[in-house]
């Protein structure tokens, strides 16, 4: 099992990234999946929240400027950033609780990280 997160870059303050969260390795579902950032000499926070269903949760800093989204099809969990702010800037990583096929039966992995991907707003 194996999250790929991506979509990370250089954006001027007001501009919009994509962030992409896919996992690989005979996935069934996606019970849950997280973005977390870190900033340099900041603690790691909690950003935003998916549940399978579609509930999803904000940090109130970015509430009303980020968006989480999940294509199941795709098994891919997207964070759209728009209105971006310098104190935006991070590493975001992305973790999920997944079910998984092996062999002839399913299993849980409910701590998958992400490698991290940097966003940096600034002009």
């Amino acid at each position: 099992v194996q999250l790929q997160a991506c979509g990370g870059g250089l954006v001027q303050p007001g501009g919009s990234l994509r962030l992409s969260c896919a996992a690989s390795g005979s996935i069934l579902s996606i019970n849950a999946l997280d973005w977390y950032r870190q900033a340099p000499g900041k603690q790691r926070e909690l950003v935003a929240s998916y549940k399978s269903g579609g509930t999803t949760n904000y940090a109130i800093s970015v509430r009303g400027r980020f968006t989480i989204s999940a294509d199941n099809d795709k098994n891919t969990v997207y964070l759209q950033m728009n209105s971006l702010k310098p104190e935006d800037t991070a590493v975001y990583y992305c973790n999920a609780d997944l079910l998984y096929l092996r062999g002839s039966g399913y299993y849980r992995e409910n701590n998958a990280w992400g490698q991290g991907t940097q966003v940096t707003v600034s002009s």
